[in-house]
């Protein structure tokens, strides 16, 4: 099994000095720290720390819980037997919002680490709740929100040596004192003048932080980092797409990288943005990375029709020293279709053809599922978690996808109908892995398409983005009016869905009608449950054998949830997760942190939205306006390929955060477009009416 580095968790020196140069250039990577602190640091008190490496589970320690990423935990002190006792044991209002929640907060030394909105960082009693410090970045609103793809959103903090290494939206990365919230030290990852945003939670990989920024439907060149954990000091970066080829490739994968481009790509950026999924194996020294789509979406736009195009939507492994390449994997060659690879890994062993295989896992957006071999990258099997068009299937000997030509719209300027959509079948919700039951619980999106159509009238513009193809609702209807409609391989089904899935044998075990492909998650134990988070509010909690259904718990966040974790503490253990957004009406709900355990006695805080007047007749005007050409005239997907609202269908307030804020890149927002009056009018007729007999 794969074992935890222990340096990453190790306990912190008590006394601990940093010396660096104010003026200290690095040659190689043309980068200055910004800070710097010579100073001995009151770091916490080495006996709060479980001094397990994190393997006991008692502390939340890393974005997916440990290295693996399998969010699964050995705690069993929750079980089926008891889960009826779960209740509320307190809350923490984490700040105004702006957006959804996505952050995992992460647990050491008897606190709580999170980060929400706007890069806000805070720490919190894990007990109590009691606020230990709070620190803000004070981001420029107003300049970096037109820079930010697909919404203000933050996944989570790093920690390292008794430093909180948190991202910040604007392309900052900033190591905190965990006990004071202080900074550090500061360095530049990215800037949003160039049209990058930090999103992701960074990494820790010997000794180094790894982060990478979003920003693929901008005109940018895909990238990640390592900076020296303790410094701040820039020690690598790996481009994930080749620049201009007249001036010298960085690296040799970069020379290789070109080869699979034509015309002048390097002008459009190429996208490749690396915004989520990162794991590593200290075993064999390696960072796995997941990159992005390419840009503009249609590869005949960029000039490379018929061309692989690496490395967009790939799976990359490389040296956590140096930075070299040591395999990569793409999962959609010539990706025309916005399917990011940058879906949560999961590593872990499996008994497969009765040989032990070191395996790295992936529920990618495209509908696959993949197993590789996370030492050689070599492909071992994939097969459909979810219903797709785009692909005939996997080549067993290659690896390679067989692509439906009729999949490529921009071959012919012609239109086709794909599923999954570019929302895809899975996206950033975090899956999690028991190897109890040896199953992947995966929050997917089923039976999902898009009508994919060229934008005629495309012209690049630098200062924008430039997908390439019209917005939802805005093409021509003239153009999407007969699509091509590839056949289809895999699950049958419609909505958001919870799967159970068997990654040996590739095949699904169980399903439950709820969960989706972003928004919420999954987490694992050791006691045979599984609890998820949803977009609607709820917590629920299953056996994670046979999927059955113990517990739910309606939080009254109604929208913008982010993934659960789990924690002990003077032998009580607690589920904690946020959720919230600050948007959406007179009154919204503010996000909150919300922590259970057996026998919490909190009641939950009155969150949901006020009953101000809603004209539903008035709502049935809008949605023919406005929401009929994607959702359709009877909500379940019009021509433009927009999602069923059946299930949100049940959650007004979670209807009036989707409209006010959008969904990513899934659907613009439509807070300047429609007042809250006519958001609120829009969201009672989906409500009331539309699915009323």
């Amino acid at each position: 099994m794969i074992k935890i580095i222990p340096v990453l968790f190790k306990k912190p020196s008590r006394l601990l000095t940093l010396v660096i140069l104010a003026s200290l250039s690095l040659i190689s990577c043309g980068e200055q720290v910004q800070e710097v602190v010579d100073d001995t640091r009151n770091l916490p008190d080495e006996s709060g720390d479980s001094g397990l490496s994190g393997t006991s589970g008692e502390e939340w320690l890393s974005y997916g819980l440990d290295l693996t990423e399998t969010r699964y935990s050995p705690l069993d002190q929750i079980n089926a037997d008891n889960i009826n006792q779960l209740g509320l044991s307190w809350s923490y209002d984490v700040g105004p919002g702006g957006g959804v929640q996505e952050a995992s907060p992460l647990v050491w030394n008897g606190a709580l680490y999170g980060i929400t909105n706007w890069s806000i960082v805070f720490a919190v009693d894990a007990r109590t709740g009691d606020e230990l410090w709070r620190w803000d970045p004070e981001v420029n609103q107003v300049t970096v929100r037109s820079k930010t793809c697909c919404g203000i959103v933050q996944r989570g903090v790093a920690l390292y040596e008794g430093m909180i290494i948190a991202p910040v939206l604007d392309g900052r990365l900033v190591a905190l004192d965990a006990q004071t919230g202080q900074p550090i030290w500061e360095s530049r990852v990215a800037y949003s003048q160039e049209n990058h945003t930090i999103t992701m939670a960074p990494r820790i990989a010997n000794d180094k932080v790894i982060i990478g920024a979003a920003g693929g439907e901008f005109p940018t060149r895909g990238f990640f980092s390592a900076f020296d954990a303790l410094t701040g000091e820039l020690a690598w970066t790996f481009y994930t797409v080749p620049g201009n080829p007249a001036e010298p490739f960085e690296n040799e994968a970069m020379r290789v990288a070109a080869q699979t481009w034509d015309g002048e790509w390097w002008r459009f950026g190429g996208g490749g943005s690396v915004w989520d999924s990162i794991a590593y194996d200290p075993d064999t020294n390696l960072v796995f990375v997941g990159t992005g789509n390419g840009g503009p979406w249609p590869e005949s736009l960029r000039q490379s029709e018929g061309k692989d195009n690496l490395y967009v939507s790939s799976i990359l492994a490389v040296n956590a020293d140096s930075g070299e390449l040591s395999w990569y994997y793409q999962n959609t060659p010539g990706d025309s279709w916005d399917y990011d690879s940058t879906q949560g890994f999961v590593l872990t062993d499996l008994m497969i053809d009765g040989r032990e295989r070191n395996v790295l896992m992936q529920a990618n957006k495209n509908g696959f599922y993949y197993v590789l071999d996370r030492i050689t990258g070599e492909f071992i099997s994939a097969e459909p978690f979810a219903r797709l068009n785009w692909a005939s299937g996997i080549d067993e000997v290659t690896g390679r996808p067989i692509i439906n030509p009729d999949a490529h719209y921009d071959h012919d300027n012609g239109a086709a109908t794909i599923y999954p959509s570019n929302g895809g079948a899975h996206n950033w919700s975090p899956m999690s892995y028991n190897p109890d039951t040896g199953l992947v619980y995966i929050p997917a999106s089923m039976g999902g398409n898009r009508t994919f159509v060229v934008d005629p009238g495309f012209e690049f513009n630098p200062a924008q983005m430039n997908t390439g193809v019209p917005r939802r609702g805005r093409a021509d209807p003239a153009l999407v009016a007969n699509p091509t409609i590839p056949a289809s391989i895999g699950p049958e089904g419609e909505g958001d869905m919870l799967l159970a899935w068997d990654p040996v044998a590739q095949e699904e075990r169980w399903r439950r009608p709820i969960g989706g492909r972003s928004g919420g998650g999954t987490l694992t134990t050791a006691s045979n449950l599984l609890f998820q988070t949803v977009n609607d509010g709820r917590l629920l909690v299953y056996s994670a054998d046979l999927g059955e259904l113990l517990l739910e718990i309606d939080s009254g966040l109604a929208a913008g949830m982010a993934p659960p974790i789990t924690y002990m503490l003077d032998q009580t253990q607690y589920i904690a997760f946020m959720g919230g957004t600050g948007l959406g009406g007179d009154n919204p709900i503010m996000p909150k942190l919300f922590t259970f355990s057996l026998g919490g006695t909190q009641a939950i805080p009155q969150t949901l939205l006020s009953e101000a007047t809603r004209n539903s007749d008035a709502g049935a005007l809008l949605y023919r306006q406005t929401c009929l050409p994607c959702h359709g005239e009877d909500g379940l997907g019009g021509p433009a390929g927009g999602v069923a609202l059946a299930d949100i269908a049940r959650n007004p307030a979670g209807i009036i955060v989707a409209v006010t804020a959008g969904q990513g890149k899934d659907m613009p927002a439509f807070q300047l477009a429609l007042s809250t009056a006519q958001i609120r009018d829009v969201s009672a007729y989906i409500s009331q009416e539309l699915f009323q007999e």
